[in-house]
């Protein structure tokens, strides 16, 4: 039996980047781009690799641009910490599991560096398969956690806390990372909402100018943990412009978004050091009479548009800047519980 498992982008839609600081977010997953996991039993446990792991290059010059587009790292040691964290999640929790072994690759349509979360969707995807393989199931809240151990302890790669979350639980989701919740329960509180609450959203990206998002973190982690006043204060600012985009969701004031949308960016562009190409893409947005933010850590932009006039201008603009623009398929369940 072959398996095939995807999991999705995701686009924080405000509220970030408190994820990681205690605050609280809105994000959510859309089906334009994908990462597959195909896992299937064989003699013995082979990881193949997919073109994001190549290593053999035409020339230097096709290896500089190679590192450049996907980095110095593929997607292997992703599956490899995967496997790893199942294994130990489940040894760790008394799940006894048989002796098969498989076969699994990767691959993934998600643009690279853009602040989508492509990374965890491979872990995710991954996680699914392996479920599916051995027949057990891990609850949403705890599989979250430990697809963010994945990155953050094994990988040591930078992540926020909603990517995960956005990404098993699918849709459109409001996070709450309360420090005492999180310290009671392991996790913090996350209420699925329906899609269908939403305006109309657009989501731009120039992989050109895609860095890791370690670069966009700067120094705030340090900066927070000092309790430096003017960066405790911005998280809670972040925190509660999420409270106030969730109103608006479920009051039908969704004019007011966009303006709460363009609040989040100005406040981070006072605190980040963001690269001209990425502070460029939100000017052309506005420009056009679109608002706009970051989805994640810098890459692309989300924002809300009126109509569809509005739209075609702002991508007429942005295609002569080399940026794409295109309407996020947004996938999960099309209803929530949208409350408490």
């Amino acid at each position: 039996m072959i398996i095939r498992k995807r999991a999705y982008p995701r686009i924080g839609l405000i509220g970030n980047p408190s994820d990681g600081y205690y605050g609280k977010t809105i994000a959510f997953t859309f089906s334009n781009f994908f990462a597959e996991v195909v896992l299937y039993q064989s003699p013995e446990l082979e990881i193949i690799p997919c073109s994001r792991d190549n290593s053999c290059f035409s020339s230097v010059p096709a290896l500089v641009e190679d590192v450049g587009r996907v980095g110095y790292y593929g997607g292997i040691r992703l599956l490899k910490a995967s496997i790893k964290c199942f294994y130990d999640y489940c040894q760790k929790t008394g799940i006894l599991l048989d002796d098969r072994n498989f076969t699994i690759r990767y691959s993934s349509t998600i643009p690279h560096h853009v602040g989508l979360a492509g990374s965890s969707a491979i872990i995710t995807a991954c996680f699914r398969a392996l479920m599916d393989f051995y027949h057990i199931s891990i609850p949403k809240p705890i599989l979250a956690n430990i697809i963010l151990s994945v990155e953050c302890e094994e990988l040591n790669i930078s992540a926020g806390l909603q990517d995960r979350v956005a990404q098993v639980y699918e849709g459109l989701v409001y996070m709450d990372f309360d420090k005492k919740l999180m310290a009671k329960q392991g996790y913090g509180k996350y209420v699925p909402l329906d899609r269908k609450l939403l305006p109309n959203i657009y989501m731009a990206y120039r992989t050109e100018s895609a860095k890791c998002s370690e670069i966009f973190h700067n120094n705030i982690r340090e900066r927070f943990e000092r309790g430096e006043t003017k960066i405790v204060q911005a998280m809670k600012y972040w925190a509660g412009l999420a409270d106030k985009v969730r109103n608006c969701l479920l009051h039908g004031e969704v004019d007011k978004i966009g303006e709460y949308l363009n609040e989040n960016f100005d406040r981070r562009a006072q605190l980040y050091h963001l690269p001209e190409d990425n502070l460029r893409m939100v000017q052309i947005a506005r420009k056009a009479g679109v608002s706009a933010k970051f989805t994640g850590s810098g890459g692309a932009i989300v924002g809300i548009y009126k109509n569809e006039k509005v739209f075609q201008r702002f991508r007429q603009a942005a295609k002569k800047d080399g940026i794409k623009v295109i309407k996020p398929h947004i996938v999960g369940n099309s209803y929530g519980s949208n409350g408490d």
